[in-house]
């Protein structure tokens, strides 16, 4: 079953740069968090909705495969696939695009949870609405 993907732009910024003008490692986890959650919001269930109601999606795995860099001022696609909707569990996959070059691939996997860490069933409003974005079928990372 092929989902929708969901794909959100990010421009460069200076702050997220080295000395050797492409984005640190690291801050490509942030561009994942912020692309998932314009996911949610755009699926209708703002993450902040649901953390005032009690519910959170801590990550509990995370990979990146770094392809190419990104440099400063450069215009990226962040690909978003939702790759498990479970009872508790979330798993998406990533693609970072240049254009039509891939910078990088990656996946989180999630676990609902209450704001005490205590595992949770997944909303039923967040089933109904993230499930069109279900990719049962994911075979790449």
């Amino acid at each position: 079953m092929q989902g929708e993907i969901f794909r959100h732009r990010h421009r460069v910024t200076y702050a997220e740069c080295t000395v050797g003008n492409h984005i640190y490692y690291a801050r490509y986890l942030d561009l994942l968090e912020a692309a998932r959650g314009e996911l949610f919001r755009a699926a209708g269930v703002p993450l902040l909705k649901l953390q005032e109601a009690g519910i959170i999606f801590p990550v509990v795995e995370c990979h990146m495969e770094y392809k190419a860099p990104a440099r400063y001022d450069d215009e990226l696609v962040i690909e978003v696939r939702l790759t498990e909707l479970g009872r508790i569990r979330l798993g998406f996959s990533y693609r970072v695009l240049r254009g039509e070059t891939l910078l990088v691939r990656g996946m989180t996997q999630h676990v609902c949870t209450t704001l005490d860490e205590k595992p949770q069933r997944l909303p039923p409003e967040c089933v109904e609405v993230l499930g069109r974005y279900l990719n049962s079928a994911e075979g790449e990372r």
